[in-house]
């Protein structure tokens, strides 16, 4: 789990690194943003449903149901926390958006793979479905403001992005069952998603290159937003669905998958939408540094 961590790591300082050297940066970053959200994205969602493999259908509507209810809770906080957190009229939604998303799509699943086996990879996939529905409806709306002209037709288009239709479909494919997609479909799908990953944190480094040391420590905003984020949030879940009636696995991979360091999408987005990037990009390196101590300390918890 620790060479997990140090990988994907190493990969955001490769991204900061090619951001000094002049590589990314201006519109070929937004270019790659729109890139990731829109194409290979989706292919990641589908291709996360290709495995081959049956998942337990025990397991289907029970994780749909506790991915449901955490993030009806986490959208409840990431509207009334963040006035408590910052100072910063136009940092609330950065900061909403910070607490409500964690890195499912590009941390979640190799972690999960690592602490649960490879195919727990699948039932992270089931959790992400809701949690790409939540980002590119409710995180749009964090990131670019509630009362910002033209938002609200924006909020219905969404729900038919590429990212959305992919997240429909990998729900049809697991809610029927359909463990026999043809090698020639799943193939370039799993290949073309594999670029997510390295794209979305070479983006996230080279945002982090056009930020002055000072600002990536952090400050109390920041630090207080990744206690939530990766502590008080993930545990609190934890003990609500287990007071529910959710199974201990289903609650287990539930609250890893949330526990992750702030969603790379925040970046993205503000990159796509104009948005100023410094505090998101402070708080998800913050949050992806502190994460290689407090995702151990949290299977601790599931191991009492």
């Amino acid at each position: 789990m620790f060479v997990v961590m140090i990988t994907l790591l190493a990969l955001v300082v490769v991204g900061f690194v090619a951001g000094k050297l002049g590589y990314f940066g201006g519109d070929f970053g937004r270019r790659l943003s729109r890139l990731v959200i829109n194409i290979t994205c989706p292919a990641l969602i589908l291709s996360s449903a290709m495995t081959g493999q049956l998942p337990d259908r025990r397991y289907i509507l029970p994780l749909l149901a506790v991915s449901v209810v955490t993030y009806v809770v986490l959208t409840a906080v990431a509207f009334l926390l963040p006035r408590y957190l910052t100072r910063q009229k136009q940092d609330e939604g950065i900061v909403g958006f910070a607490l409500m998303f964690g890195n499912v799509g590009f941390m979640g699943y190799p972690v999960v793979a690592s602490i649960f086996g490879h195919e727990a990879v699948f039932y992270a996939a089931v959790l992400n479905v809701v949690n790409t529905f939540a980002v590119f409806t409710v995180g749009t709306v964090l990131v670019t403001g509630r009362n910002e002209v033209g938002s609200e037709r924006f909020q219905k288009k969404v729900l038919y992005s590429t990212p959305m239709i992919a997240a429909y479909l990998t729900m049809a494919i697991v809610a029927l069952e359909l463990d026999s997609i043809p090698a020639f479909v799943s193939q370039p799908l799993t290949m073309l998603g594999n670029i997510t990953v390295p794209a979305a944190l070479l983006i996230i480094g080279s945002s982090m290159s056009q930020l002055p040391l000072r600002s990536m420590l952090g400050n109390r905003t920041v630090y207080l937003t990744s206690l939530f984020r990766l502590v008080l949030l993930p545990v609190a879940v934890y003990y609500l669905t287990l007071l529910l009636g959710f199974s201990s696995f289903v609650v287990n991979i539930n609250t890893l998958v949330i526990a992750m360091p702030v969603a790379t999408y925040g970046t993205i987005l503000c990159l796509k939408y104009g948005r100023d990037t410094a505090m998101i990009t402070e708080v998800t390196f913050v949050t992806t540094l502190l994460s290689m101590l407090t995702i151990p300390l949290l299977v601790t918890l599931f191991k009492t």
